[in-house]
């Protein structure tokens, strides 16, 4: 397996695991204190997380929860690029993520200090943002869903998930390959177009998914996944978040995608890796 990701030309060791610390420049983001209306309050957000730990920032200004409102992709720029711009002047060292389905949304990040993407769809919503990642040759976080965040709801039904979320990998890594693209990170996609029973039956098979060679990132923080199943709320979610960020380490998760920077980071201290 491959722990390490090249970024230009310095490459991030993987080695010991690291925390990518979630900006949501939304209005509707299903945790509500991840929400950020204006660029001070996201340079405020983002100073706490890189205090707290942050090896990277990953900004979004379009909520992929199940449901979620169509957002125009002028007001998502809007959103997302004055921000990336903000951060990279203000903290020149921190790793940004710019999280969008979007080749043009994804053009404008990367141009302004963004240097990985991370893609809900795998370019399925719009292929045009795999010519982009190709030609900035920049990481890429390939995440499994079906749908969009406004039917995934509608597709999980599998004859076996994850058989279909390994040949769905596998396919998309040759594509990937194919483009130039070979600095992936692979996430299986919780809460995206599964079940609460199919999302703790692919977080109990993380560890076989290492045969790709890839590393791989687990986005399960305050997820409904876990707060459906404890009959609570997203705010109250912390410590199951906790839970499944140590099981998802042990086995073998390399980037752990969270609300709660400085409570993943000790988990990944405590466990001594």
């Amino acid at each position: 397996m491959i722990n390490n990701i090249r970024i230009g030309k310095n490459l991030v060791d993987l080695v010991t695991p690291k925390v990518m610390s979630i900006l949501n420049c939304t209005p509707d983001s299903f945790y509500s204190d991840s929400r950020i209306d204006t660029i001070s309050q996201a340079l405020k957000k983002a100073e706490q997380h890189i205090l707290d730990g942050a090896d990277i920032l990953d900004i979004g200004g379009y909520s992929s929860r199940p449901g979620a409102p169509e957002v125009p992709q002028e007001e998502e720029i809007k959103r997302v690029v004055p921000v990336v711009q903000a951060i990279r002047k203000e903290f020149p060292n921190i790793l940004i993520s710019c999280d969008t389905f979007r080749g043009q949304v994804a053009q404008e990040a990367l141009e302004v200090g963004a240097q990985i993407i991370n893609d809900i769809s795998g370019g399925e919503i719009d292929p045009s943002i795999l010519k982009v990642v190709s030609n900035f040759q920049c990481p890429y976080i390939l995440m499994h869903s079906k749908g969009t965040p406004q039917t995934m709801h509608q597709h999980t039904q599998y004859t076996s998930l994850f058989k279909e979320v390994v040949t769905y990998f596998s396919q998309k890594l040759n594509q990937l390959q194919q483009l130039g693209i070979n600095d992936v990170i692979l996430d299986p996609g919780f809460g995206f177009a599964k079940t609460l029973e199919q999302n703790y039956d692919l977080l109990n098979r993380l560890s076989d998914l290492h045969f790709l060679g890839k590393p791989l990132l687990v986005g399960i923080s305050r997820k409904s996944m876990i707060y459906n199943k404890l009959g609570i709320t997203p705010e109250e979610s912390l410590n199951g978040t906790t839970v499944l960020h140590t099981k998802a380490l042990l086995s073998g998760a390399k980037i752990l995608r969270v609300h709660d920077t400085k409570e993943a980071k000790q988990v990944i201290q405590i466990m001594g890796l």
